[in-house]
């Protein structure tokens, strides 16, 4: 049983640096088979589908990076801790294995709207998104669901920016757009 774990382990996280590194639909089971050593009848009896293998780690991947985040502005009062994002972001956006947003990219190569992979991409937004609101909430803003998504925004398009353009640079201008709208009378 401990054995199986470490297996599934050791797939899922293969199967995520390697989606994450070259897409989905350019990595073949092939190259999951070889650079994870399970072999794929092992694979096929835990994941019954590339798809079904792929949404699995990018769950890991959401679990993983909502724990990076979380712990990453979880100090200081609720304003600083809005704030904090994007310095957090820009350090990730300067690390030499950014590719973007696992979920944007993975959402993007999926053309089905309802395929499992998709779903977990909504599932991170959405998590993502509820710790803003609650972030938010703290900070006891007017409209503070609304911030929660322009925030969101701001989140996602600096991260689109900085792995199209490999500016880092994008949280910077993201961190600043933010805090001019926690001056505005919506977030008053």
């Amino acid at each position: 049983m401990l054995e199986d774990a470490s297996i599934q382990q050791r797939l899922l996280q293969t199967t995520e640096s390697l989606i994450y590194a070259g897409g989905i639909n350019a990595t073949g089971m092939d190259a999951i088979v070889k650079a994870s050593g399970v072999a794929r009848k092992s694979i096929y009896r835990l994941y019954p589908t590339k798809e079904a293998l792929v949404a699995a780690a990018l769950r890991a991947r959401d679990e993983r990076w909502m724990r990076w985040f979380i712990d990453g502005t979880s100090s200081g009062e609720p304003r600083a801790r809005l704030l904090a994002i994007f310095p957090l972001l820009r350090s990730w956006f300067e690390s030499a294995d950014f590719r973007g947003c696992a979920f944007i990219n993975a959402a993007g190569e999926t053309g089905d709207p309802s395929s499992e992979i998709r779903a977990v991409a909504r599932l991170h937004k959405q998590r993502l998104l509820g710790y803003l609101n609650e972030i938010t909430a703290a900070c006891g803003l007017a409209d503070a669901a609304g911030v929660a998504r322009q925030l969101l925004l701001l989140i996602d398009g600096a991260t689109a920016v900085a792995m199209v353009t490999g500016q880092a640079d994008a949280a910077d201008c993201a961190g600043q757009t933010a805090s001019m709208l926690l001056q505005t009378p919506n977030a008053q």
